[in-house]
């Protein structure tokens, strides 16, 4: 069986040389970039960074609380509510298994126009006043709009670089954590900051506007034919270095203007002159992408003019051992080769020979469910070893998975009841609104940058010093106890410290959860342990902003005998003492999260201190090692190639091949 595998060993044939503006402007360069797949990472940047609305519900909270005349618990109630909804991906995740992701994307959109519009008229009283559990099923329809982005654009850009998915998830994820400040400079210059209802209407059509755009150019591409001498400019990392910079600068910028804008007093033309670089540098990633996509239209000139120089083209024979030209004697039983040889211009022929074993049938020790369930509910309880793939049930049911949820539950819950009730603890502490807006851009800000350093930092601590991901989770659980203190002392001006240190905490932890459940359970079944974890988020709102933040504000306010702009059924809690018992209890619960966080990592230390990653260089277990059809990326050393090519050769005699 010969496939024809273009390409050449040939001496570069210079290409033809012409201006790069005459490239560019023309036609067929422009739709080269829109069909071209650093374009979908582009609109998939826009997309995240749009669909960050679940961040900034402490801006609009309070509008929502007096309007509908809530209590604390009742607000809470919703927030948990909106909570549910972001972090509930399972049926984005089904309907993207069968369907295109443009058909997620703009479901996405429509429910997220639908759940904030409606939440939209109700507070402005375009309707009349609906019911508690209509308004928790409209944030809950909004909310979930954002698992849906998530899926449509995050997985099909990890599926379009498989070989950069780590770089992918932090550049993308980072954005999500920017997009609260976004929102919060764009409010500004569109409607003046002054009416929060407008605020809801903005994360309304906003968002979906933006999917609706895009819906078309987000979509899986064919991984490309891996080029002679080494990887191409179709899959290079380099661009998303420059993402990642861009996305600093725009971090950079949306912090000074949050600290300038506390300082000066602004008009609305002056917020519309501020709110111009931040789209300026949302937009310049285009400018990456056409440069790329020039480079790689260079690089397929070359190719071409490399084609041209030597027409013949090598072949790539795949020999069976059952039969198949040049299966000797001596090839191992269930097994094929496969024989790639190309032709060099010298006259000399290169040979290289790799055998990939067949895949063993399902066991009822296996990591496959596919079978017999009884099979599976009986294996549960015995797992394979850490970093193997687990099964669901082998996942869920296991120790580690259940130290972890309950960390997370404790750590997660505690910073996320911090961001979700900014608002009313600024307003009891007496900050004006503007201040209330700061903390939420400075939340947004910092969550960003503990995403991206949580990410980065881990990764190079683990490959450099073998230092645990959980010794990590760790400190981050002992950080955010020093802004729930700061929260609950209610220390004059001590706020703006305290969203920063919940911001980072906030972002942090999800970088770190994520990978850990990756590591230690396996690739196989992530998107469903992945999703697991995330529930570990609502659970922990219900119950420490629902039961405990909620219930205890309602009781200090029910002291005060205070009442709000929304009438007799609005509690108003003035003074320290609103928060002050709550964030006690919730500092004592994340120190409890740590304590539990030592437990995985004790549990995890020797796994940890090994080589985890060393199944994946020696190609197994690792995707894209000929299990998704296309051939392993070499990216082996000088040395270790040599090796290879001996071992390579002495298969070949062993086989009764000419090497």
């Amino acid at each position: 069986m010969v496939f024809d595998a273009s390409g050449s060993s040939s001496p570069a044939t210079a290409p033809p040389s012409g201006n790069p503006l005459g490239v560019i402007l023309t036609r067929g360069f422009a739709r080269q970039v829109l069909l071209g797949r650093w374009f979908t990472v582009f609109a998939s940047l826009l997309i995240m960074a749009a669909s960050g609305a679940t961040y900034i519900f402490g801006s609009y909270s309070g509008t929502l609380k007096s309007s509908l005349g809530y209590d604390q618990r009742t607000l809470n109630t919703v927030s948990f509510f909106k909570d549910l909804g972001a972090n509930l991906g399972v049926f984005s995740g089904l309907i993207n298994e069968v369907t295109p992701p443009w058909v997620v994307l703009a479901m996405g959109a429509g429910m997220n126009l639908f759940g904030y519009l409606m939440v939209y008229l109700a507070v402005s009283g375009h309707t009349s006043r609906p019911p508690l559990w209509l308004v928790c099923l409209y944030f809950f329809v909004g909310a979930n709009s954002q698992s849906f982005a998530n899926t449509g654009a995050l997985v099909t850009c990890v599926k379009n670089f498989p070989e950069s998915r780590g770089v992918v998830l932090g550049i993308l994820k980072g954005f999500v954590g920017l997009s609260g400040a976004v929102y919060t400079q764009l409010y500004l210059a569109l409607y003046g900051g002054d009416d929060a209802e407008s605020l809801i209407l903005l994360i309304a059509w906003l968002p979906a506007a933006v999917s609706v755009v895009f819906v078309h150019t987000i979509r899986y591409m064919p991984y490309p034919r891996r080029r002679r001498g080494g990887g191409g400019q179709e899959t290079s990392s380099d661009p998303f270095f420059c993402f990642l910079y861009l996305s600093i600068a725009l971090a950079c910028f949306l912090l000074v203007m949050i600290v300038v804008q506390k300082q000066v007093t602004f008009s609305r033309d002056a917020y519309g002159v501020a709110a111009a670089p931040p789209l300026i540098l949302l937009l310049m990633p285009l400018c990456v992408v056409v440069k790329q996509e020039y480079k790689i239209f260079r690089e397929r000139q070359l190719d071409a003019a490399l084609r041209a120089a030597d027409p013949t083209p090598p072949t790539i024979t795949v020999v069976d051992d059952a039969g198949g030209a040049g299966a000797g004697a001596g090839a191992p039983p269930s097994s094929s080769v496969l024989q790639m040889s190309a032709a060099a211009t010298d006259g000399t022929t290169t040979k290289k020979t790799e055998q990939h074993p067949a895949a063993p049938t399902p066991t009822p020790t296996s990591s496959s469910c596919l079978g017999s369930f009884g099979k599976c509910v009986r294996t549960m309880f015995r797992p394979p070893a850490r970093g193997e793939d687990y099964t669901i049930l082998q996942a869920l049911v296991s120790v580690d998975m259940l130290v972890l949820f309950v960390a997370t539950i404790c750590g997660v819950g505690g910073t996320l009841t911090a961001i979700d009730n900014m608002g009313q603890i600024g307003e009891s502490l007496g900050y004006p609104s503007k201040s209330i807006n700061t903390f939420v851009s400075l939340i947004s800000i910092w969550n960003y940058a503990g995403r991206v350093t949580a990410g980065y930092a881990s990764e190079a601590l683990l490959v450099r010093y073998r230092v645990p991901r959980p010794v990590l989770l760790t400190g981050v659980l002992v950080l955010a106890c020093a802004g729930h203190v700061l929260i609950a002392l209610g220390v004059p001006q001590s706020l703006y410290a305290a969203s920063v240190v919940i911001g980072f905490c906030f972002g942090a932890q999800w970088p770190l959860v994520f990978a850990i459940i990756s590591e230690v359970f396996g690739l196989k079944y992530y998107s469903t342990l992945h999703n697991f974890g995330g529930m570990a988020s609502p659970v922990g709102s219900y119950i420490l902003n629902v039961r405990v933040a909620g219930r205890l504000y309602d009781a200090a306010a029910a002291r005060q005998h205070n009442v709000g702009g929304g009438g007799k059924h609005e509690r108003l809690c003035l003074g320290v003492e609103c928060y002050k018992r709550s964030f006690l209890i919730i500092t004592a619960a994340t120190v409890a999260g740590a304590l539990v966080s030592l437990v995985l990592v004790w549990r995890t230390w020797r796994f940890y201190r090994g080589d985890i990653y060393a199944r994946f260089r020696d190609g197994d277990g690792a995707e894209g090692s000929g299990k998704d059809g296309c051939l392993p990326v070499d990216r082996r050393g000088a040395g270790e190639e040599e090796m290879e090519r001996e071992k390579a050769e002495a298969e070949a005699a062993a086989n009764g091949r000419k090497a």
